[in-house]
Order: C-alpha cells, then sequence, then structure tokens
C-alpha cells in the first residue's frame, strides 16, 4: 500500500473515527511509516516491499510478537532522495532508505568504499565488509546517531562502475584526453591519466552529456547503463571493473526505535542483515542480464587488462589515504577503518590492483 502523508494522516483520523463508535480500526498492527524519495520500481525498494518488510511482520507473528502496519511512501510523496536522512531525522518517517552518497559531510565513513577502487566488484563481500566496519567501529553508528538514526544495514545495489563511451577503448592509452561524465568521488579516478578529464553530472544527465558532446564517455554501472539507453549514445563498455560501492542504508528513526521492544529491535536488525544480503545477490544478477541487454542494444564490450588497471589504479593520487586522514584529524578511526576494510576483502579472497591502505 502506498500513501502519501497527507492519506496517512486521513487514514489515521478514519480509524480513530471509527474507534469512536465502537467499531474496529481499519488496520492491525502497529503503523510505521517507511520512506525514500526514489520511486518504488527502484531496485532496493523492490526488494524492500517484497521481502524486508512481510519478512519481519512474518517474523515477528511466528515469535507472537505485534506485526507492523507499514505505510510505504516513496517517489517524493514525503521527502525528495536527497531528503530521506533529513525526513527521517524529523520523524517524517519511522525508517527508509538513506542514499549515502549525498551526505558526505554528515556521513563520511560511508565513503570507504568509493575511495578504495580497484578490489572488488562482488557487490556481497563488499557489503559484508562495510557492516563489519560498521560493527567493529564506532564512527558509522555514531554519523547515523548525530542525525536521530539507528543505522541497521548497508546496502550496496550496484556490482562495479564501468565505463561507457562513443569510441572504442581498449587500452590505458586510448582514454588521453576523453571527457568522462561522472559523480562523487569516482571523478578523482581520471586524476593522473594523461589529459582526461571528468565533468560533474547525475545518473539521470550522463545521456544528453554524451549525446550532446559535452563528454564522450561515462561512468556508471551495467544497470543502470541499461536503464538510461546508454548504448544509443555511448555504444561501447571498458569492462574496467573499478569496483562496487555501497550507496544504501537502511536505518530507523532513533525516538521510534526507543518505543520498541528488544524482541523487535532484534527482528528487524536479523532481517536487514537478509535484506542486505538479498539485494546484493539482485545487483549481481542484475549486472550480467544488464550486460547482455547492452550488446543485444548494439553495444560492445571490452575487457582492460591486468596491467592496465594496475597502471590506472597507480597513477591515481591515494584518495583512500586523503580520506582516512581527513576522519583521523577528526577524531574517527579513518586509518584503522581503512587498513581493516581492505584487509577483509583480501581475506574474502578479492587481489587489490593497489592497496590503498599500506602503499603511498
Amino acid at each position: 500500500m502506498k500513501l502519501n502523508r497527507r492519506t496517512l494522516l486521513a487514514s489515521t483520523a478514519a480509524s480513530a473515527g471509527l474507534a469512536c463508535f465502537g467499531l474496529p480500526a481499519l488496520a492491525a498492527g502497529r503503523m510505521a511509516t517507511v520512506i525514500d524519495g526514489y520511486p518504488e520500481r527502484s531496485m532496493w525498494l523492490v526488494e524492500l516491499s517484497n521481502f524486508f518488510l512481510p519478512e519481519v511482520n512474518r517474523r515477528l507473528e511466528e515469535a507472537g510478537l505485534e506485526v507492523f502496519d507499514f505505510q510505504e511512501s516513496y517517489g517524493g510523496s514525503i521527502v525528495n532522495p536527497r531528503g530521506v536522512l533529513e525526513g527521517l531525522r524529523l520523524g517524517l518517517g519511522d525508517m527508509g532508505i538513506v542514499t549515502t552518497i549525498f551526505h558526505a559531510s554528515e556521513l563520511p565513513s560511508q565513503a570507504i568504499a568509493a575511495v578504495t577502487p580497484f578490489i572488488s566488484s562482488n557487490a556481497a563481500i563488499v557489503a559484508r565488509a562495510i557492516d563489519e566496519i560498521a560493527n567493529e567501529f564506532p564512527d558509522m553508528r555514531e554519523e547515523f546517531a548525530s542525525e536521530n538514526q539507528v543505522y541497521l544495514a548497508t546496502g550496496v545495489v550496484l556490482d562495479s562502475y564501468q565505463m561507457f563511451s562513443t569510441r572504442p577503448i581498449n587500452t590505458l592509452a586510448d582514454m588521453a584526453d576523453l571527457r568522462v561524465a561522472g559523480a562523487g568521488y569516482n571523478l578523482r579516478y581520471l586524476e593522473g591519466l594523461d589529459g582526461a578529464v571528468g565533468v560533474r553530472g547525475g545518473l539521470t544527465d550522463f545521456y544528453n552529456m554524451v549525446q550532446t558532446g559535452v563528454t564522450e564517455a561515462a561512468m556508471l554501472w551495467p544497470e543502470a547503463a541499461n536503464t538510461f539507453a546508454i548504448a544509443e549514445v555511448a555504444p561501447h563498455m571498458l569492462r574496467a571493473n573499478l569496483g562496487s560501492v555501497n550507496t544504501k542504508s537502511l536505518t530507523v528513526n532513533a525516538d521510534f526505535w526507543a518505543t520498541l521492544s528488544p524482541e523487535v529491535q532484534a527482528v528487524l536488525q536479523e532481517v536487514a542483515i537478509d535484506y542486505r544480503d538479498r539485494m546484493a545477490e539482485v545487483a549481481m544478477e542484475q549486472a550480467s542480464v544488464s550486460e547482455a541487454a547492452f550488446v543485444e542494444a548494439g553495444g560492445t564490450i571490452t575487457d582492460l587488462s591486468d596491467a592496465d588497471r594496475a597502471s590506472w589504479a597507480a597513477a591515481m593520487p591515494n584518495i583512500a589515504q586523503e580520506w582516512a586522514q581527513g576522519l583521523d584529524d577528526a577524531g574517527k578511526n579513518g586509518s584503522a577503518m581503512l587498513d581493516a576494510y581492505i584487509n577483509k576483502l583480501i581475506a574474502a579472497g578479492e587481489t587489490p590492483a593497489r592497496n590503498w591502505s599500506t602503499e603511498a
């Protein structure tokens, strides 16, 4: 059931009115408003609606606990995509999905995967490592606590950033003087490459940026390239496997959380981990399907050699150590988190093209 805030209030009032006449309320269970500014067709929201929310209620019922009456409000009816963090802080929603890349100043620890490219393109490995860091170091949870929220789990909804271009790119040398659309930290991946220039834009802008010649390429992931028909304007994909990045976090308003029993809190935490793993699995499945769709739409895919990947990583400034030092200077555990995170990826079987923690 998708409701906006006005409908929620009207529904609550109607239920109260029925109660005045001794009639039962229309909805059973404790109301909990779930928010995100993205449309409900977004992968993470499909999985939230179809898996997380019903699974929470299934386990609550199984344990003999009161279930929730989840009121889902997506697509901007309460907040826009950038407004979820503030909306949950203010209590406009009880739980929701925060897109963390919009909040580098409030949630700096969430950038740990973005500043460590060329290590892992496995969404499940990255997601588990992020949450282990959140459990072992206080920084991530404290950042959300400062926003009046309780952190439940991370969300990795993409397998890896790749390069999509108007002309074939087969080697690192072919990227000389290339103008590339990107956003956030991935623009810094181009620093050190011969003449390559990053041009800031949003995912929904990339098609027009390439089509109009503002850029000749864009960095995004296969599922997004398929969704936004990138093959029409940039039919050449260079599979460089820049890496998976966490961009979502499932959180609960802290005031609402404090009203829940420890047993209910435990169910939410347990199902959140299953939801995290399910999203990572779907992300990997969609990557394979989307690459096939890209080729069917007329695109070509070329693999960047391991030697060129290593050269690309070596050419970059060490943005990971810059990030870590910034956190250290703020009294946080930046360097320790960076070292622990990379070691977790290595322990999971990944081989870094560059170890950002130990190499200058």
